[in-house]
């Protein structure tokens, strides 16, 4: 009787939004993706959802993925182009009207819980833009000075990391109980499984896949929580929880077949687990090949809490028609693929043209990095070749030279840095390369 009452009660308002973002899991690391890490949760809850094959995030790297989730709003927007460092003097601008903002205008309570990397500043912190409650970290665990935080408060400077998952874990489990009354924004972040890998005491050693293997059952272990608290309150018809992450895996984790991996432009790098679960509203063990990016979130999360958008233009668009079944896909601009300012791919439809690239992969010792263009634009298709292996642009010119015009038409919306760093490196020459650079033609 009780649970019936509260069930009834809950689907009288805007729905709960929960947010599971793990921090460098790759496309290919849970069993419902075909990994071996033993995820049964996840896979429960593509079983109970609906699992895309064609997420991405915003960007191949961490602070720039998570600002574009939070405004629906490409990164190099807001002047948050890579990674942010602590004590950087950026954050997500003022300016911007943040998820947690948002929904707060339709009564909704919002906690962000676990990794930030938006802004360590005051003004930037959690609390400061659109979060009623804070407990986690202002940036990675591999950063130091490290800090766990309550609010705007410093609770310690040596946290335990191999206790974070759960620490996490049992904050926004217990956020889920006090919030019975009212609709409510959770935005879980872990921090794993980014590098250290330092998985609970329970599931070390356990996964027969090392410490990156024992972290992503720790994470599965996790989201098995969040899921069983949603049920034992009664919300499972009024809560959307989704799970993905925020860019492709690093130095460990799988992504699948694709090509690259974080900090690069290939789908290795951006394209991520997404999992969507809402009881009754959401037709259960659908696999949807529908492209969707992480700035979709915000102007789906807008109509279900039916809140007004924000004021600046959304790059991400409203994928609820998709998630619900009543269409198969939804129209988009171009989605570019970023890596620091620098635009190296489109996709449009099934199409994505690579027309530029760094000569060195991320994260090696070599000579200078610098952006070029590549001697003639590559051209995949995504639904036959995800691995970008075979290139048909010889084939399509046609295809090439009207996704370049898009992307051209589209650069005028960005800012400055952004025309400028388009303009200057396709106008680069053999001539202008440092050495080691893999030699070019003007475009």
């Amino acid at each position: 009787m009780g649970g019936a009452f509260s069930t009834a009660r809950a689907q009288s308002r805007p729905p709960n939004i929960i947010v599971i973002l793990a921090d460098d899991l790759g496309y290919g690391d849970l069993g419902c993706q075909g990994s071996r890490i033993r995820t049964p949760n996840i896979d429960r809850m593509a079983a109970e959802g609906a699992r895309f094959t064609n997420f991405y995030a915003a960007s191949s790297l961490c602070s720039p993925s998570r600002a574009a989730l939070l405004t629906g709003r490409y990164p190099v927007r807001m002047n948050i182009p890579s990674v942010l460092f602590p004590n950087d003097t950026r954050g997500i601008p003022e300016t911007e009207t943040t998820m947690p903002q948002m929904l707060r205008s339709g009564g909704y309570r919002t906690a962000c819980v676990g990794k930030w990397h938006v802004g360590d500043r005051a003004q930037y912190l959690p609390v400061s833009r659109g979060f009623d409650e804070f407990l986690g970290l202002p940036y990675s665990h591999d950063m130091l000075p490290l800090r766990l935080m309550r609010g705007e408060e410093v609770l310690t400077t040596e946290p335990r990391l191999e206790s974070l998952t759960q620490t996490f874990t049992e904050e926004a489990v217990n956020f889920i109980g006090r919030n019975t009354e009212n609709p409510f924004f959770l935005y879980l972040a872990h921090t794993t499984p980014h590098i250290p890998l330092l998985a609970g005491r329970q599931f070390r050693g356990k996964s027969r896949f090392g410490p990156y293997g024992d972290n992503v059952e720790e994470l599965d272990w996790s989201v098995g929580q969040i899921l069983r608290a949603v049920g034992e309150q009664g919300l499972d018809g009024n809560t959307m929880v989704v799970f993905t992450s925020d860019n492709g895996p690093w130095y460990q984790g799988s992504k699948g077949t694709l090509r690259g991996r974080k900090g690069e432009t290939f789908e290795g790098g951006m394209r991520v687990p997404f999992i969507v679960r809402m009881n009754g509203s959401i037709p259960a063990g659908r696999v949807i090949s529908s492209m969707a990016t992480m700035m979709d979130l915000m102007p789906t999360a807008a109509r279900l809490g039916g809140v007004s958008r924000p004021g600046l233009p959304l790059d991400g668009v409203d994928i609820w028609p998709v998630l619900n079944g009543e269409t198969d896909e939804v129209r988009r601009p171009p989605f570019l693929y970023f890596e620091s300012w620098q635009l190296q791919c489109a996709r449009v439809g099934n199409k994505k043209l690579h027309l530029s690239r760094y000569n060195l992969p991320p994260w090696t010792p070599g000579p200078a990095r610098v952006n070029l263009p590549l001697a003639r634009p590559e051209l995949y298709d995504m639904e036959s070749d995800p691995e970008e292996s075979y290139d048909e642009a010889p084939d399509f010119p046609e295809a090439v030279a009207q996704i370049r015009t898009q992307v051209e038409e589209a650069l005028l919306t960005f800012p400055d840095a952004v025309r400028s760093a388009y303009r200057n490196t396709m106008l680069l020459r053999v001539e202008d390369t440092p050495a080691g650079a893999y030699p070019v033609q003007a475009q």
